[in-house]
């Protein structure tokens, strides 16, 4: 009897259930395009910017963004945590619970945002067991949409239209094409990573945000070294993307980048096609 009683009271502890991967991958593009709606309506006038205490900008764009992605995904998943940058960065940090939680970046990027160059992206991604099982990238200048499921692959749509697989490529004959951050490259530091990894390199790209992990997940880059600091945040969504298309992102003592870290900062990583190692 008291086995029974212990086993009621376990199921009651236990976490409901999420919406099946097809529902929150599909609830989850809608968040990222409505979010992308303000976010261009903003851009297009005055963009509100100003600092935040860790010297980083912040937009109203930002904000904007924000509230949408968040108030859909708590009325989604009520009992799954949100981690939002913005939140964090005014001091609503919440608890995680050991079970699943959001990780989102209203507008990745927002540097490139202010230099209205278009890098920019909305980032939203699904934590469990401390992987992300779900990756949505939406880059609100082109219109394009990245998605990435376990289970499910990882697909794209361009300006709205039909999504189609996408997945990483092999290794080229002639050599790597590299992508390094539009603002934080130092090409010197990974030009010895490469070196002492005997990786050659016939080509590089620069991009801003989240998008050199989906350039990688379509197979028109294969490695992204990052040897400076990043949160959770920034790059959830586009591992999410990128493992469901093939590849992988890991530390440099190759292990793989995990979620739900104390404080949730990450160590240097390198994201990067299977083929790539």
């Amino acid at each position: 009897m008291g086995y029974k009683v212990a086993a009621a009271e376990a199921t009651d502890r236990m976490p409901p259930a999420l919406p099946s991967p097809h529902a929150l991958r599909d609830a989850c593009s809608d968040f990222a395009r409505d979010a992308a709606r303000e976010i261009m309506r903003i851009y297009a006038g005055d963009l509100g910017e100003r600092t935040k205490a860790d010297k980083s900008p912040v937009t109203d764009a930002d904000h904007a963004a924000e509230e949408i992605i968040v108030r859909g995904l708590r009325a989604l998943t009520p009992d799954a945590p949100v981690v939002a940058e913005e939140e964090m960065a005014g001091g609503r940090v919440p608890k995680l619970n050991g079970g699943p939680f959001w990780l989102v970046d209203p507008l990745d990027g927002t540097k490139e945002f202010i230099k209205r160059n278009g890098e920019f992206t909305v980032n939203i991604a699904l934590i469990e067991a401390g992987k992300p099982t779900l990756g949505i990238v939406l880059a609100p200048a082109s219109d394009t949409l990245w998605r990435g499921a376990a289970g499910l692959g990882a697909d794209k749509s361009e300006r709205g239209g039909p999504f189609a697989p996408i997945q990483t490529r092999p290794a080229p004959a002639n050599g790597l094409t590299a992508c390094a951050s539009r603002s934080h490259a130092i090409y010197s530091d990974l030009d010895i990573w490469f070196r002492s990894n005997n990786l050659t390199v016939a080509d590089r790209v620069q991009a801003g945000s989240s998008l050199k992990f989906c350039l990688i997940a379509e197979g028109k880059a294969d490695i992204y070294p990052r040897f400076g600091p990043t949160n959770e945040w920034d790059t959830a969504a586009g591992q999410g993307v990128l493992e469901a298309a093939g590849g992988e992102v890991v530390t440099t003592d190759g292990r793989p980048l995990a979620y739900g870290k104390p404080g949730f900062g990450n160590p240097h990583f390198i994201a990067r096609s299977k083929a790539a190692r």
